[in-house]
């Protein structure tokens, strides 16, 4: 089974707790690269990896025209409800199915680190960005940077211990990482910067639904009864309550900017 297949499949298993209590924490992402690309209706941007559409749906309102892929079937629906009149795509990172040189614009938020290869990945993302076109990545930053590492171990710890090169959200935290696959893809890297993007949750259930739509949790349920991951998730989260049933979690981004050779 591919990668595509499998991730498309864990990342369609809760993907309405994904699109309500989770993505919506990358909102200082998209609101900076927003603000760097400065994106009108001359612009055509490929959204790679694009989840349930909410950056997708602030591109458009830019006046960009916006094409979005994902391998998540469940997500693309709700992508798709958001964005109406606007193609969304079942597809795979590793393979664009669209010419050389069609975007100006290429966005990749927490996605290619879920790629079978991420050097085939990114090499298809600069395949399809036009000369003197921008790629916008984002990834987690290190794990000891972010509160919500202790959930995702948590959730971990009900699986078998991945193999090595075995894609996950850290996949590409490594120091350096980025940077040399974007030289020797064809790109340089104008800016790196850390984006905090705080977990706010207004109840413990919240924060449940939070986790309980992403990947590696539909895989712990894939070999686990619900009660079994809801509790770890709930046991994870109790350290980070504040006042009342509130839970605060402090995570951080890398983002980076890089231009088309």
């Amino acid at each position: 089974m591919s990668t595509q297949t499998i991730q498309g499949q864990l990342w369609s298993t809760a993907p309405t707790d994904w699109a309500n209590h989770f993505e919506p924490w990358f909102l200082p992402i998209y609101t900076e690269v927003l603000e760097k690309f400065k994106l009108n209706d001359a612009h055509v941007l490929l959204d790679a990896g694009c989840g349930s559409g909410l950056f997708s749906h602030m591109a458009i309102k830019n006046g960009a025209q916006v094409i979005g892929i994902d391998a998540a079937p469940g997500l693309l629906e709700i992508a798709r409800e958001r964005n109406p009149d606007h193609i969304f795509l079942e597809e795979d990172l590793e393979g664009l199915v669209f010419a050389d040189a069609s975007f100006d614009f290429v966005v990749a938020f927490n996605s290619l680190q879920y790629a079978g290869s991420f050097e085939k990945a990114l090499e298809e993302a600069v395949r399809v960005l036009k000369p003197g076109g921008k790629l916008a990545l984002a990834i987690w930053d290190k794990p000891e940077n972010s509160d919500a590492v202790h959930v995702l171990k948590a959730i971990s710890s009900l699986l078998p211990p991945p193999l090595p090169g075995t894609p996950g959200p850290f996949a590409l935290s490594e120091d350096g990482r980025i940077e040399a696959a974007c030289k020797l893809a064809g790109l340089h890297v104008e800016t790196k910067q850390v984006i905090a993007c705080p977990f706010v949750y207004k109840s413990l259930n919240e924060g449940v639904k939070s986790f309980i739509g992403t990947g590696p949790a539909a895989a712990a349920l894939n070999s686990n009864r619900e009660e079994v991951v809801i509790d770890a998730i709930t046991n994870a989260l109790a350290p980070f309550k504040l006042a009342d049933d509130i839970h605060f979690m402090v995570n951080k981004y890398l983002l980076f900017v890089a231009t088309k050779l």
